[in-house]
């Protein structure tokens, strides 16, 4: 159900690691949406996120990065750190964006709306953890994969896949 106090999912502003103010709408296809972290058991996630951005994106479709201190303190760095982190270790070309919360009165307003959004088993609400993915079409709608599926699933490649065809 759509709150009246939030835009589409599409046109929430939201800050980039510079502090820019950029939306989702600015990119034409499929977006890829994950609350990251360095310092968890699934942070190897990032190598296949990469992977994704690397196959897919000279076709529109783009992975956005959100790190996010709320889950056991696995993101407890400076933005700086967290780049830097991201690209030396895993080589990082995708955006990553300014740390926010995910869950809590003080979830960003993105998380706020990408959280209605039900997963494969009927569930929406809160991120049960880091690397929740939430592939936000050209048309606005989401589909939602829990932190325990790899990105490379082949569920997840062929949602991608499928919203370049169309």
């Amino acid at each position: 159900m759509a709150d009246p106090d939030l835009p589409p999912v599409r046109d929430i502003p939201f800050a980039d690691a510079s502090g820019v103010e950029h939306t989702l709408s600015q990119f034409d296809g499929p977006v890829l949406v994950v609350n990251v972290a360095s310092k968890c058991g699934m942070t190897p996630q990032y190598e296949q996120l990469e992977q994704l951005q690397r196959s897919y994106g000279e076709r529109g479709f783009t992975v956005v990065g959100f790190p996010c201190n709320q889950f056991m303190g696995q993101e407890p760095g400076s933005i700086e750190q967290i780049l830097e982190y991201c690209v030396s270790t895993w080589g990082v070309t995708f955006p990553v964006n300014d740390k926010i919360k995910v869950n809590g009165p003080n979830a960003h307003p993105l998380y706020k709306a990408l959280k209605r959004t039900q997963d494969g088993h009927g569930k929406a609400g809160r991120v049960a953890w880091n690397f929740e993915k939430f592939l936000v079409l050209p048309d606005g709608s989401v589909k939602r994969f829990r932190p325990q599926q790899k990105p490379d699933d082949p569920e997840i490649v062929g949602e991608i896949e499928a919203a370049l065809t169309r």
